[in-house]
């Protein structure tokens, strides 16, 4: 088999042809899957290697004690030929993998062959294509947990293992120095734990990475950034903890956590930095200094990890076994999201290349798995389906801005378009035009003669191009934002910052990074008054059925026909390199229409389309058990309807045609029931004037938004998921907002 390997006299690495271990009892042989490199710890390894000899020894001033004292004892020539005898030999790399268990040994009775498992320790994780784990270092992975998540175990019990020693609380504030692989974890562990972070790095990519993430706020622990920020959180006071998860030499990250502690606070050292204790910033506000020694307790306790000798849970309740299952049961839920934390995955054959790389500088990475060959990957597979891609985590600020106070009855609410093309002037401004109450202030459009014209025919006070102006404007009350799919994104983030109210039509985002920019906007500014055109839900027909359907005790099923139908040549729709791909812009509507039937937001989402994608079939899954099955086709005849719906569930249905006529039948005690809708004339009502009139009201009282921000972003990840899914030919996790 083949084992990545490193000569620390010479620095060389090399990927090594080595014998397959034994099975021995108390263990078990496994078969890797994908393994993980940690890019601290390990790269700190590698770059050592490569030091001189004096580099080498000022580096590990340990060892070189233990060498003072060998020649003390053994002599010079012995100690001597000890020392470079150690040093030019291959030593391993890594201690995090998920694998298959190929054979169990003696005494193991909790796991069997063929089981998929996370395995941990700097000798028995390694990265190689087999290795032999002792029972405690090794734990099953929760089904429906991708192998290459599991593969993060290690790593994410030392950061579990540190945010246990900071003792969090609800309601805590913690800055977390340092946002490499482990202090992006412990962001997460924080915010999953009722507490908002700061966090303080001098990389920006990390930094923003860390917001998606969950923390409040991130800086450069050189500029006035996270000060400001902690002051802001704390009410000047400092904060509750602060995790070191940086290495280096500088004394900077002890001396910040002592300058933004509070009074008695608590410091928890989990990374490998310089720990010269400033004693009168210790002293003087009496701070706890914590250190948290890798995975849990257990860990170098040879009785522990090599005889598989376990604590009694009632006295050691988090071991290094139960730390690495509660991080993976973590994974499982949702609690924690480490997807957007892989920057590359290399195949096992090209791990020197991944590491020189890395050593270089040429690969920037968090986190860079190794995957191993294809037969490993295929008996992987538990008999559930597994998600292989999950939509970046996005946290839903906690911090909200209070509701505006209502304005007086006569006041009216200013409004200010940011586009007039078909939609705008057929949808939404005749129904605006003659509402009392509303008063249409500015257009902006980016041609002066489009602008004129929605001015003359609607009455806006004022036509313009001039953007700038428009959101500097403190009488205009909100922005609606109706322009090609590509800006609604960046337009809508600079309007919250401006402080508006803001209605944007569907899409909000076309990617990932346009949404975390979105609501990073809604974090800087406090401003969460944010509305996207789902106006389905809104519809009066749909609104009385699915009141006549009435509460639902069990899952639903719901399916969705949407008959979209051809494009026009040259129609802007078609331009998927800049405005994003049909469904990426229609999509939303039907989703938020099945999650708002269904009263929650969806778990995951599959999807598979026909060659070059025109017609989809999307599967959600959401938290109950319920299923909506959204078909979306462009070959259907033009002559059926566009939108036909039916929602089944305990012995009911709901039939929705395209917003003409709607009908339930149910079957119960009384005996079965029907009700039928009269038909609608020609012209369909779906929703947008009354979406509009409950976000004006919105505006005017200062009450809670049409839609919940939470709702928003779950249609919009789900919407993004879409194309994920079928890139990756999986189902695709969806992250819980926090």
């Amino acid at each position: 088999m083949k084992q990545v390997v490193q000569n620390y006299k010479s620095g060389e690495l090399a990927l090594l042809d080595v014998p397959v271990p034994g099975c021995k009892p108390g263990g078990v042989l496994v078969r890797s899957a994908y393994s993980l490199i940690s890019t601290g710890t390990e790269l700190m390894k590698v770059s050592e290697a490569g030091m001189s000899m004096v580099g080498k020894a000022r580096s590990r001033p340990d060892q070189v004690a233990k060498v003072v004292q060998s020649v003390a004892t053994n002599g010079v020539p012995a100690t001597y030929r000890k020392v470079m005898g150690k040093l030019d030999s291959y030593t391993p790399l890594g201690y995090s993998l998920c694998g298959v268990v190929e054979q169990v040994g003696a005494g193991i009775d909790d796991v069997k062959a063929g089981d998929l498992v996370a395995c941990a320790g700097n000798e028995h994780a390694l990265h190689a294509e087999v290795n032999w784990v002792p029972k405690n270092l090794c734990t099953p992975v929760p089904d429906g947990l991708t192998p290459r998540h599991a593969a993060f175990g290690t790593v994410g019990s030392i950061a579990l293992q540190g945010v246990r020693q900071g003792g969090p609380q609800l309601g805590e504030v913690a800055l977390v120095i340092g946002l490499g692989l482990i202090g992006q974890l412990v962001v997460q562990l924080l915010a999953a734990s009722g507490v908002r972070v700061v966090g303080a790095d001098p990389d920006p990519v990390r930094c923003e990475l860390a917001e998606r993430m969950g923390a409040a706020a991130c800086g450069d622990p050189a500029s006035t950034a996270v000060e400001a920020a902690v002051a802001e959180l704390t009410g000047g006071h400092g904060v509750d903890q602060v995790y070191l998860a940086a290495g280096g030499g500088s004394n900077q990250p002890v001396e910040l956590a002592a300058r933004l502690c509070r009074d008695r606070g608590r410091v928890v050292d989990i990374g490998k930095c310089r720990l010269d204790l400033p004693w009168n910033a210790y002293y003087e506000k009496e701070l706890d200094v914590r250190f948290s020694r890798s995975y849990g307790p257990g860990r170098y306790d040879p009785e522990y990890e090599l005889e598989g000798r376990d604590y009694p849970i009632g006295y050691v309740r988090w071991t290094e076994r139960r730390n690495l299952a509660c991080f993976l049961d973590l994974l499982a839920r949702g609690s924690v999201d480490v997807e957007p934390l892989v920057s590359r995955i290399a195949d096992f054959d090209d791990a020197v290349e991944t590491y020189q790389s890395l050593k270089n500088g040429d690969l920037k990475a968090v986190a860079v798995l190794f995957r191993y060959p294809d037969e490993a990957v295929e008996a992987e597979a538990p008999a559930v389906p597994v998600p292989e891609v999950a939509v970046p985590a996005v946290a839903v600020p906690t911090q909200r801005t209070q509701p505006r106070p209502a304005r007086a009855a006569t006041a009216p609410v200013r409004l200010a378009f940011v586009g007039a093309g078909n939609y705008a002037t057929s949808m939404l401004l005749p129904h605006l035009a003659q509402r009392e109450g509303v008063e249409l202030s500015t257009v902006v459009t980016t041609t002066a003669l489009s602008g004129a014209n929605a001015q003359r025919k609607f009455g806006f006070a004022e036509a313009t191009t001039d953007l700038d102006a428009v959101l500097g404007d403190k009488t205009i009350d909100a922005v609606f934002v109706v322009t090609r799919h590509s800006s609604h994104a960046e337009l809508t983030r600079k309007a919250l910052l401006a402080g508006k109210s803001v209605f944007v039509e569907k899409p909000l985002a076309l990617t990932e990074d346009e949404l975390a920019g979105v609501l990073a906007a809604v974090e800087e500014s406090g401003n969460d008054r944010l509305q996207v055109g789902f106006n389905r839900r809104f519809a009066p027909l749909l609104q009385e059925a699915r009141q006549r359907f009435g509460a639902r005790t069990g899952p639903a099923n719901l399916r969705y026909l949407v008959n979209a139908g051809r494009l026009q040549h040259g129609s802007w729709y078609l331009r998927q390199g800049t405005e994003g791909s049909r469904f990426a812009g229609e999509g939303g509507h039907f989703i938020d229409t099945a999650s708002w039937l269904l009263g929650a937001d969806p778990d995951s989402v599959y999807a598979v389309a026909t060659p070059g994608n025109d017609d989809l079939q999307v599967v959600l899954r959401y938290p109950d058990g319920s299923t909506a099955t959204i078909s979306y086709v462009t070959t259907g005849a033009p002559s059926f309807p566009k939108e036909t719906l039916d929602l089944i569930a305990d012995g009911k249905v709901l039939r929705l045609d395209d917003f003409v006529r709607a009908s339930v039948f149910v079957d119960g005690g009384a005996g079965p029931k029907r009700w039928v809708s009269s038909r609608l004339p020609k012209a369909r009502d779906k929703g947008q004037n009354a979406e509009l009139a409950a976000f004006v009201k919105a505006v005017r009282t200062g009450g809670p938004m049409p839609v919940p921000l939470e709702s928003l972003v779950a249609t919009t990840a789900a919407t993004l998921a879409v194309r994920t899914g079928l890139a990756g030919g999986a189902p695709v996790t969806l992250a819980r907002a926090r």
